[in-house]
């Protein structure tokens, strides 16, 4: 994955990326050209779509996409919808050669091996890491996680399960299907967000852009790896790189393009390092959301008292400048406090926990490890069955509810 040499000659480089893009160059000009280059690229399909359907009102928006979704191979389902939405739906038909159903198996298997503590490495390590970045400025501006978090928290929990489900990932599977909507979700807020004014490009470059995309999948899954071996997960080189293909798959389904799309671990790492130089430093709004992410995980779980709330807190910022390092958790303002012994004392407590689980079946005290560890169960249900409503204001606390 290199950029052209004529591309990388006449970057349009959005202002904030400059001081962070020469840093980058002299380690990497190739991955570091590429990931500049991507902070002005949305997703011109999905773009395109979600214009056309805004002409035609939310209501018949609505019931295109929900036909389309749930009649895909039945191509007269959108003889009468707008050009744009067929190109999208044409595009998705096809998935693209690399993709090999069989081969992931064994990552999904291997979630669900480690399902008690893969959302503390995903709230504690992963979501904290993208929010370093200038995506933050998008989630911030339009209120998504400040006004309706724990909502958008439990559809993130619920994607990221459907993907590990056995076929979730197969053409129309509820995996496949939620991938795809946050492609549309994307889509809309970039547009939301060009049409109110309060959005620099020249700054900025594109709202929800292809490099932050880019990046955000390397963290969901290469650096999610990581902090789940850090916190005791357990997997072989086959899962590894399973897990890797069924987070690739995702990204191809959530609009990336392969030019910012990792092949494998080491160059979704690579991706990860050079995009994170590029990125300015963690100003106001990766500060509000990464502490807002933090401060979200007791309501996740239904914590009332504010005692108790505030001592998982606690807990889930150790956990969480243990993972990041020190020098990230800084910027982000946490909390001091020491990280000596907190991830070795985490793996200890999952082991006792396991250990009792087997002896005593019934065994599931309320500890602080229990509580981060249960955050996988709590997602969002429809009972209606997935929607493909969209915001339809740029303010969360202006949107009707989507």
């Amino acid at each position: 994955m290199e950029a052209e040499p004529s591309r990388a000659e006449s970057l349009d480089l959005p202002t904030c990326y400059r001081d962070g893009y020469d840093k980058a160059r002299a380690l990497d000009p190739a991955v570091a050209a590429n990931y500049v280059a991507h902070t002005r690229v949305g997703d011109p399909v999905a773009d395109a779509m979600m214009a056309a359907l805004e002409e035609i009102g939310p209501r018949e928006s609505w019931r295109i996409v929900q036909t389309a979704m749930d009649n895909l191979d039945d191509d007269s389902a959108l003889n009468d919808a707008p050009r744009e939405v067929r190109d999208f739906f044409q595009e998705l038909k096809t998935p693209p050669e690399w993709v090999d159903e069989a081969s992931l198996i064994p990552g999904m298997r291997m979630f669900h091996r480690n399902s008690r503590i893969i959302l503390g490495a995903f709230v504690g390590g992963t979501l904290v890491e993208g929010f370093s970045t200038n995506i933050s400025k998008s989630f911030f501006t339009t209120g998504r996680l400040r006004e309706q978090g724990v909502r958008r928290l439990k559809q993130n929990n619920r994607h990221m399960l459907e993907m590990f489900v056995p076929g979730g990932m197969d053409r129309g599977g509820d995996g496949w299907k939620l991938s795809v909507r946050v492609r549309m979700v994307h889509a809309q807020v970039r547009r939301l967000l060009a049409n109110s004014g309060d959005w620099d490009f020249d700054e900025l470059g594109e709202p929800v852009s292809a490099a932050h995309l880019g990046f955000a999948i390397t963290a969901f899954s290469a650096r999610l790896l990581k902090h789940m071996k850090s916190l005791g997960a357990v997997y072989d080189d086959e899962e590894r790189a399973s897990f890797m293909q069924v987070w690739r798959y995702g990204g191809h389904l959530m609009g990336i393009p392969e030019t910012i799309l990792y092949r494998d671990e080491a160059e979704a790492l690579r991706i990860f390092e050079i995009g994170g130089i590029c990125e300015p430093e963690p100003d106001f709004e990766c500060i509000a959301m990464a502490n807002s992410l933090i401060n979200s995980a007791p309501l996740l779980i239904g914590l009332t008292d504010p005692e108790e709330r505030r001592h998982l807190a606690k807990y889930v910022y150790r956990v969480s400048r243990a993972l990041i390092g020190k020098e990230l958790a800084n910027k982000l303002k946490y909390p001091g406090g020491p990280t000596v012994g907190v991830l070795p004392w985490f793996r200890m407590q999952g082991r006792i926990e396991r250990t009792l689980g087997r002896l005593f079946h019934k065994h599931l005290q309320q500890t602080n490890y229990t509580n981060l560890t249960s955050l996988l169960e709590v997602s969002v249900f429809d009972e209606a069955g997935i929607s493909y409503k969209m915001p339809d204001h740029v303010y969360a606390e202006e949107s009707t509810k989507w």
